[in-house]
C-alpha cells in the first residue's frame, strides 16, 4: 500500500504489515540509526543489557529494548546524538548443552540463532546502530579480555588459589552462590556439593570501599538496587582477636604458619559470653584433629556434600562435632571446646567464629542442640537498672556475690521484688525465646561491667593491641570474584601451566589464545580438557614443556565490559578515544535480578578499565532503569500422579468478568476444563510465555510495542493480556482513520492562534497540555503508560471537534501532526506513514523535532469548576477565570442538574474556593 493511497482515502484499512515493511526498508537503506561523534550535539548512550542467543525472543526482551528503544527516539528528536546498540552474550552453559543434545558445535548452534533472533530485532523496528554489533564468542573480542587478564595478573588483581566451590556434579563446573537454590544447581537441580579446586580470580575487594562509596554518587539509580549492593558488599568493622589453642591434654597446639586461632567479630563486647569456637571443615585446626578421630573425618567428609552459599548455610540444620581442642579465652583463661561446624566457610573471615549462644541466634539454637553453656553479658537498660538496684541490695546485705545473673536462683533466697522479676522474665526469655541480639550494656564482663557497645569495643581493642593478641579490622562480606569455570563454551583463560615456573601469563603478542569452535563432546567433559594437542604448549620463560590453563572465563567477565567496546567498533584495542565521548552510559535498562552480580562486576570492571588509562570517568552507569517481570496466567490439568500439565496461554479459551478477570477456561482443543493456575512470570516451566513473533504476526509491532509500554509503568510486572492488545490495535486503526480523513481534505490554511473561537481555542490548549505532559513522562519521569493515556484522550477530543472552518481544520491539522510526533517514539512505522500521509516528504522522524508547548496556548479563558450540594458532587460549570465569587453561585446554582438537588431547600451557604469547587449547603 502506497502513503498516497493511505491518505487518500478515509476508508483505507490500516496494514500494519506493508507499513511496518515500508518504515523498515527506508531506515535500513538510509542507515538511520548509524551514528558517530559529533560535538554539535550533546551525546546520549542509551543502553539495554545484550541478550544471549538462546534462538528465539521473549517478551521480557521486547519489553526491556521498548522501553531503551523509546528513550532513544525521544532523545534523538529532543536534539541529542544518541547512540543504541547491540551484541550477544554468546558464551556460556546453554549453548554447550544445547550442542550436545542436538549433537552440533556451539559455535554453530550460537550463530544460527544470533541471526534468527537479529531478524527478530529488526521485525521490531529497534532503532539499533547495528554497524556496532559483535558476539563476545569472537575472537576479536575476546583477545582484548585476555589482554587486560594478563595486565592484571601483573598487577597482582589476578590470582589463581585453591577454594571451595560449590559443584554441579551434572554440569561439571563451578557455581556461583546466586546459582545455588535450596542446595540445588539453579539449571540442572542436582545436589550441589563442596569441592577444593585451583580457581581464578580478580581482586574485587580490593575495589571494596570504592564501590561501596560510589553508591551514593549514583542518584539516578534505583535505591533498592544500591542498597543491594551495599548489603552484598557488607562493611563491617570489628576487632581480630587470638585465640590459643590447646589439645585435650592441655598442651599448646601450634600448627605450621599457625599461631593461633583468629576470629573476626563485630559483637566484642559480647566476647565474655563466649562459651565454644565454631571452625570450617577446611580449617587447619579441623584437618589437624581428624587425623586422629576417624569420626571426625567422617563428618567433615559428610559436609563436603552441600554447596557454599550462605542462603543455604543460614537455613540448613545446625550440625557440629567437638574436635577435642580447646580454645583459650583470651581474657578469662578458660578453655572452650572447638567444633568444626556446617555454617562456617573458610573462605568467610578467618574460617573460626568466636560462638556466643547468649546473644546470636545461630550460636544459641547449636547450643541447645549439644547442650552447651549459655552466658549472658548483654542486657538491655531496664535489666541493667534492675541490676543495679539488686546489686545495691546484696551489698547493703554485705553478700559476696557480685552478679545477680550469676548461678540460676542466685536471688531467690531475697524477697521478691520487682527488679527481681525483671531479671527472672529476661533469664527466661532467652533460655525460652533466643538470643539477645541487639545491643545493650555489659554484664558478667569482669572490669568490663557496667559499659555500653563503643566503651567495651574501645577497651577491649585497646588492651588485644597492647598485648598484641588483636587489633581493630574492617571486613567486607564480598568475596574476590572466581571468574575460571570448567565448561568449554567460553574464553580460554590466558595462563600457561609451567612445572618449573608456575601460572605464566600468555605474552600479549601471542594472543588471542584461541577456542576451538569444530569440537565434538562426549558427555559434558569440556573437549579443551580432554585434547592433549590443544594444551600441550611451551613456558615463554623457561622454554620447557608446560601447558594451557583449560578453564574458561565465567560469562559475566564478557558482560562486564561489553558497554565499552561498542563506543569503539573496530579499535584495535579494547577500547580507543571515542570510549571517553560516549561514556559513562546515560540510560541503562535491564531486570533487577542482576542487581547484585552483573551491575557490581560492570562497575568493578569499569575502575579497573579507569585504571589502565582506558577510560577516565569512575562509574560506567549515570542512570538506571529495572523494568519489571511480564507476567501472564496459568492453565494446566493435573495427572493422575498428582503432576501438572501445563498449558499454553494461546491453546485456552476463556471467559472472563465485567471487570477482565478469568471465570472460566477450556482447552481449544476439546472443549474441556482446565484449571487457572494465576498469574506468575512468564517461563518455560509453566508454560505460559507469549510468542513476540506471533504476536506480531496478528497485531503488528507498532501494536506489541504499544501495548509493553501502556499495560504498566516499567518499573512494575506487566501482565500479558491479549484483549487489551487488542485494545491497543483498535487505538492504532482509529488513529489511523482519524490523520487519513484529515489528509484527504485539501490542505488548511495557515494557523492563526489571534483569530481562534472559543473551541478552537480549547483543542489547542488541550493539545499543548498533552505535549507538555508527553515531553515530561518521556523524558523526565519515563512514564509512559500516562503518556500514551493522555494521548488517548488528545485523540477523543480531536475526534469530537466537529469544525470544518479553515481555522478549525489548521488546529485538527496541528493537533494530529503533533500527535504523529508525539507517538513516534512508541510506534515509529506507523507514525512514518502518518507522516507522510500529512503531506511531509519522507524523513527520519527522530530527525524532526518533537514538540514543544506553545506558552500562549496554555493560558485558560475558563476554567471547569466542580459544584456540590451538602458535599456531593451534583454537576460542573465553566467559569471565566476572573469570574467573581457571585457568579460562581448563580452559575452554580442555575446548572440544571445542580438545581434539581436544591428543590424544595434552603441554601444556607455558600463556599466557594475559586477555581475549583462550589459546595453549596441547604437543608
Amino acid at each position: 500500500m502506497s502513503i498516497e493511497a493511505a491518505a487518500a482515502a478515509e476508508s483505507q484499512a490500516y496494514d500494519p504489515q506493508s507499513v511496518e515493511a515500508a518504515a523498515q526498508r527506508f531506515w535500513e537503506t538510509t542507515r538511520a540509526y548509524e551514528v558517530g561523534e559529533d560535538s554539535a550535539k550533546p551525546k546520549y548512550y542509551c543502553l539495554s543489557m545484550l541478550p544471549y542467543p538462546s534462538g528465539a525472543l521473549h517478551m521480557g526482551h521486547v519489553r526491556n529494548y521498548t522501553i531503551g528503544d523509546v528513550i532513544s527516539r525521544y532523545k534523538r528528536m529532543t536534539g541529542h546524538n544518541v547512540l543504541q546498540p547491540m551484541g550477544w552474550d554468546a558464551f556460556g552453559l546453554p549453548a554447550e548443552n544445547a550442542a550436545i543434545k542436538n549433537r552440533t558445535a556451539p559455535a554453530k548452534w550460537t550463530y544460527a540463532n544470533i541471526a534468527h533472533m537479529k531478524a527478530q530485532l529488526k521485525q521490531l523496528g529497534y532503532a539499533i546502530d547495528w554497524s556496532r554489533e559483535f558476539a563476545t564468542c569472537t575472537p576479536d573480542y575476546y583477545v582484548h579480555e585476555q589482554r587486560m587478564f594478563v595486565r592484571l595478573m601483573k598487577r597482582g588483581l589476578a590470582y589463581r588459589k585453591n577454594a571451595v566451590v560449590n559443584w554441579d556434579p551434572v554440569d561439571q563446573t563451578v557455581l556461583a552462590n546466586e546459582q545455588v537454590i535450596d542446595g540445588r544447581g539453579w539449571r540442572t537441580g542436582a545436589l550441589v556439593e563442596k569441592r577444593e579446586i585451583p580457581q581464578w580470580f580478580l581482586k574485587i575487594t580490593a575495589y571494596a570501599q570504592e564501590l561501596l562509596d560510589g553508591l551514593d554518587r549514583l542518584p539516578g539509580w534505583p535505591e533498592a538496587v544500591k542498597t543491594m549492593q551495599r548489603n552484598w558488599i557488607g562493611r563491617s568493622e570489628g576487632l581480630e582477636i587470638r585465640f590459643d589453642v590447646v589439645d585435650g591434654d592441655g598442651r599448646p597446639v601450634a600448627l605450621p604458619g599457625n599461631s593461633g586461632l583468629t576470629v573476626f567479630t563485630t559483637r566484642p563486647d559480647t566476647l565474655m559470653g563466649v562459651t565454644f569456637v565454631s571452625i570450617a571443615a577446611e580449617h587447619p585446626l579441623a584437618q589437624h584433629a581428624a587425623r586422629g578421630d576417624e569420626e571426625l573425618a567422617a563428618f567433615i567428609a559428610d559436609l563436603k556434600k552441600g554447596g557454599v552459599s550462605e542462603a543455604e548455610l543460614e537455613t540448613q540444620e545446625k550440625r557440629g562435632r567437638d574436635t577435642g581442642l580447646r580454645a583459650i579465652h583470651p581474657i578469662t583463661g578458660e578453655p572452650v571446646p572447638v567444633y568444626v561446624a556446617n555454617f562456617v566457610l573458610m573462605g568467610y573471615g578467618t574460617g573460626a567464629v568466636m560462638a556466643v549462644p547468649g546473644h546470636d541466634q545461630r550460636d544459641w539454637e547449636f547450643a541447645k542442640k549439644y547442650n552447651l553453656p549459655v552466658k549472658m553479658v548483654i542486657v538491655p537498660a531496664p535489666v541493667r537498672d534492675a541490676l543495679a538496684e539488686i546489686g545495691q541490695h546484696l551489698a547493703r546485705h554485705d553478700d559476696p556475690m557480685r552478679s545477680a545473673l550469676g548461678e540460676a536462683g542466685a536471688v531467690d533466697v531475697y524477697d521478691t521484688t520487682a527488679a527481681v522479676q525483671v531479671v527472672e522474665e529476661f533469664r527466661q526469655r532467652i533460655e525460652e525465646a533466643g538470643a539477645y541480639t541487639e545491643r545493650g550494656w555489659l554484664v558478667n564482663s569482669g572490669e568490663f561491667d557496667g559499659l555500653d557497645f563503643q566503651q567495651a569495643f574501645d577497651a577491649l581493642a585497646a588492651r588485644f593491641e597492647a598485648e598484641g593478641r588483636g587489633q581493630r579490622r574492617v571486613n567486607y562480606r564480598l568475596r574476590d570474584w572466581g571468574v575460571s569455570r570448567q565448561r568449554y563454551w567460553g574464553c580460554p583463560i590466558p595462563v600457561i601451566l609451567c612445572p618449573k615456573c608456575g601460572d605464566v601469563p600468555v605474552p600479549e603478542d601471542q594472543l588471542p589464545v584461541l577456542l576451538p569452535e569444530d569440537v565434538e563432546f562426549s558427555g559434558v567433559a569440556s573437549p579443551i580438557k580432554s585434547n592433549p594437542e590443544w594444551r600441550k604448549t611451551t613456558c615463554p620463560q623457561c622454554g620447557g614443556a608446560a601447558e594451557r590453563e583449560t578453564d574458561t572465563f565465567d560469562t559475566f567477565m564478557e558482560s562486564s565490559w561489553y558497554m565499552h567496546r561498542y563506543t569503539s567498533p573496530g579499535a584495535g584495542t579494547m577500547v580507543d578515544a571515542r570510549a571517553d565521548y560516549w561514556m559513562p552510559i546515560d540510560q541503562y535498562i535491564g531486570g533487577i535480578e542482576h542487581a547484585i552480580l552483573h551491575l557490581l562486576y560492570f562497575r568493578f570492571y569499569h575502575k579497573l578499565m579507569r585504571d589502565q588509562g582506558l577510560v577516565g570517568s569512575d562509574e560506567p552507569v549515570r542512570n538506571l532503569l529495572t523494568q519489571g517481570m511480564v507476567i501472564a496466567e496459568t492453565f494446566y490439568r493435573e495427572n493422575p500422579d498428582g503432576s501438572k500439565d501445563w498449558i499454553n496461554p494461546a491453546e485456552v479459551d476463556v471467559v472472563r468478568d465485567d471487570k477482565g478477570r478469568i471465570v472460566g477456561a477450556t482447552l481449544k482443543a476439546d472443549g474441556r476444563p482446565v484449571v487457572i493456575g494465576g498469574t506468575e512470570k512468564m517461563s518455560k516451566s509453566k508454560n505460559n510465555g507469549v510468542d513476540p513473533q506471533a504476536m506480531v504476526a496478528k497485531y503488528g509491532a507498532d501494536t506489541v510495542r504499544l501495548f509493553s509500554m501502556f499495560a504498566a509503568p516499567p518499573e512494575q510486572s506487566l501482565e500479558w493480556n491479549e484483549a487489551g492488545v487488542e485494545g491497543m490495535a483498535r487505538f492504532l486503526r482509529r488513529f489511523w482513520r482519524e490523520v487519513a480523513s484529515h489528509a484527504a481534505q485539501p490542505a488548511p490554511a495557515p494557523l492563526e492562534p489571534a483569530a481562534l473561537d472559543a473551541a478552537q481555542k480549547t483543542l489547542r490548549r488541550q493539545l499543548h497540555e498533552t505535549i507538555q505532559k508527553v515531553g515530561d513522562d518521556y523524558g523526565r519521569r519515563h512514564s509512559f503508560n500516562t503518556a500514551i493515556a493522555a494521548l488517548m484522550e488528545l485523540l477523543n477530543h480531536v475526534s469530537k471537534f466537529d469544525d470544518a472552518s479553515e481555522q478549525g481544520r489548521a488546529v485538527r491539522h496541528e493537533a494530529l501532526s503533533a500527535m504523529v510526533l508525539m507517538l513516534n517514539p512508541v510506534t515509529p512505522h506507523v507514525c512514518h506513514a502518518l507522516w507522510q500521509a500529512l503531506g511531509h516528504p519522507e524523513t527520519l522522524l527522530e530527525d524532526v523535532p518533537f514538540p514543544q508547548p506553545d506558552p500562549a496556548a496554555l493560558v485558560r479563558d475558563s476554567v471547569t469548576v466542580a459544584v456540590q450540594v451538602n458535599g456531593k458532587l451534583r454537576g460542573t460549570i465553566e467559569l471565566p477565570v476572573d469570574a467573581t465569587k457571585e457568579d460562581a453561585e448563580r452559575l452554580a446554582m442555575a446548572e440544571p442538574n445542580v438545581a434539581q438537588f436544591l428543590a424544595g431547600l434552603t441554601v444556607r451557604k455558600v463556599i466557594v474556593v475559586p477555581g475549583k469547587i462550589v459546595n453549596i449547603v441547604a437543608g
